[in-house]
């Protein structure tokens, strides 16, 4: 669920500028306002989800409800910050660059696995966990792992606030990229 939250917002809101150009004939309707609209439906609708599988899972009787709610629910939103800042960023690319799109969709899969989200970083080699963790994704789903189960350590250099930076960083760039290139986003 953890990288879904990443994955849903970069992938549609990379695609909200394309489907939303109708609307860019109204002037206060900017190639921004579809892409920020789009991340945070993606945003809404994943949560729902997420939260409907933990009240399933707790209504047959498993213990799904979190250890550490906050700490959940603090990686889940710093990877749907990221995942909005790298659909902020795609959507200007993919308009400038229509084959970045292509490449984009190719690489989640490989992404998928270097996520760490079908094992744990701690169960591999120090060599290898130093270079998996250079992935910022991995620290988001490590994060809400442990808050998930009472008992799980969180692996050495995990670090939620090389989440929040590289969030950060990706909405403020890609802001910037949709101020630079408005007009072009517009007449394509």
């Amino acid at each position: 669920m953890g990288f879904t939250m990443f994955r849903n917002p970069a992938t549609r809101g990379m695609e909200a500028v394309n489907a939303n150009r109708a609307l860019f004939a109204y002037r206060q309707v900017k190639p921004v306002d579809a892409v920020i609209v789009r991340v945070f439906l993606e945003g809404f609708v994943e949560f729902m989800a997420i939260l409907l599988v933990i009240s399933g899972a707790a209504f047959v009787g498993m213990d799904a409800i979190p250890h550490d709610p906050l700490k959940a629910l603090t990686g889940i939103a710093m990877l749907w910050l990221f995942g909005s800042g790298v659909g902020l960023m795609l959507a200007v690319g993919k308009e400038l660059v229509p084959e970045i799109g292509k490449v984009v969709n190719m690489l989640f899969t490989p992404l998928y696995f270097l996520s760490g989200v079908m094992f744990s970083p701690a169960a591999l080699p120090a060599v290898a966990r130093d270079w998996l963790l250079v992935n910022p994704i991995m620290h988001g789903i490590e994060y809400t792992r442990s808050g998930f189960f009472p008992g799980y350590h969180l692996t050495p250099g995990v670090d939620i606030f090389y989440l929040a930076t590289f969030a950060t960083l990706s909405i403020f760039l890609g802001l910037a990229l949709h101020v630079r290139f408005e007009k072009r986003l517009v007449a394509l």
